[in-house]
């Protein structure tokens, strides 16, 4: 069997899903690299040959030979009619975001796995690139926010007079809004942090950050897999008010907050923005899904009554070689399970394994995506 390594297609996309160092992991397998798949992550070819593996010149040959093809960002269509046909896919796919996608892989037979659909249990937990990626996201967020407020993040005590620390607020946390939390902190700032998940307060406070609790109670707050679940409007819009309060004495806000397949919640209101600090800083980590913020201007960096909002798409990319390196293991570690003495074995029993299974010998496996694309079919009709 031949795993094929390309090089990621979307605009911007600087990360690889294998490094070179994972190569020696399949000795029974052969390993081919497209051209320069590597390079913005700081890997070049070379590293790749010195490590056994195969490099060739375009991904029309890559797919052609692939029997398991590793990506990061969901395959384009050009790219899924090349692919050879019932070859396995593993990728970030978000499929009920990408329903044509889905499609298109089924027109195929390819057998496709989404790491993020990775089933939060402990046997997955190395397996987890949602986790992973988010641990650069929030990291990178509060590095973004430092260097666009005008003020230092630490209180400083100088001959000159004492300066006061930054305040910081982190709406949401979950993986990355935790990282972001811890960072803030070591960098000198005071911090508190929100979730609509009770259960993190711990979590929050054992990071040195303050958790805010809101008078307001969420229904069912969280799915079973630790995902926190859609809330009705009339919560959204107290949850609103509520947040602009702590908003407004903050200088930094990391916004975090999403529900999976489903656009952001919006959580700081136009009001909120108006009511803040002139200078002050929004992240978005939700931007990709629409925002947190009202103002936020998807891949883009803004400025809205005083207020810098970061709307910035992909965070991790911008962190490339180590953003790789860890994306790398969680989808080796998952490959080497569904692998059993060189040759592929999809147990659907096992719930590591069905849980990312998407589509399989033209079929749809995921039952919410399959749903989805039922529901599609009969509003097209």
């Amino acid at each position: 069997m031949i795993i094929g390594v390309p090089k990621e297609s979307a605009q911007g996309e600087r990360r690889v899903s294998l490094v070179p160092d994972a190569v020696s992991k399949f000795p029974q397998l052969q390993v081919i690299i497209e051209t320069g798949a590597g390079e913005g992550a700081g890997f070049p070819d070379s590293m790749y040959l010195a490590k056994g593996a195969e490099v060739v010149s375009d991904h029309v040959t890559l797919y052609s030979r692939s029997d398991i093809v590793l990506k990061v960002q969901p395959p384009t269509k050009d790219e899924v009619e090349s692919f050879k046909e019932s070859l396995v896919l593993i990728s970030f796919l978000y499929p009920l975001s990408n329903l044509e996608t889905v499609q298109n892989l089924v027109s195929r037979k390819v057998t496709s796995f989404a790491m993020d659909l990775m089933p939060r249990i402990s046997r997955a937990q190395s397996m987890d690139a949602l986790s992973s990626q988010a641990t650069v996201s929030g990291y990178k967020a509060v590095l973004l926010a430092a260097d666009s407020l005008p003020k230092l993040f630490p209180m400083l005590m100088t001959a000159a007079g004492t300066i006061s620390p930054a305040r910081v607020f982190v709406i949401g946390a979950g993986v990355a809004g935790l990282q972001a939390i811890a960072v803030a902190h070591r960098l000198g700032a005071v911090v508190e942090a929100y979730d609509v998940r009770p259960v993190v307060k711990e979590q929050i406070e054992s990071l040195g950050a303050k958790f805010v609790q809101l008078p307001v109670t969420a229904q069912d707050a969280q799915t079973s897999g630790g995902y926190a679940k859609a809330q009705s409007e009339d919560f959204y819009r107290k949850q609103q008010d509520l947040l602009a309060e702590h908003a407004k004495s903050a200088d930094v806000v990391v916004t975090t907050a999403l529900v999976p397949g489903q656009k952001a919640p919006v959580l700081v209101s136009e009001d909120a923005v108006k009511g803040m600090r002139p200078s002050s800083v929004i992240v978005d980590l939700a931007a990709e899904q629409g925002g947190n913020c009202a103002l936020t201007e998807p891949g883009k960096t803004v400025i809205k009554y005083g207020v810098t909002i970061h709307g910035l798409l992909n965070l991790p990319s911008m962190m490339a070689p180590q953003a790789s390196q860890l994306y790398s293991r969680n989808v080796v570690t998952f490959l080497l399970e569904i692998l059993k003495d060189g040759k592929l074995d999809v147990n659907l029993e096992d719930e590591l394994i069905r849980g990312p299974l998407v589509t399989k010998d033209g079929l749809v496996m995921h039952e919410q995506t399959k749903k989805a694309l039922e529901s599609s079919a009969t509003v097209t009709s």
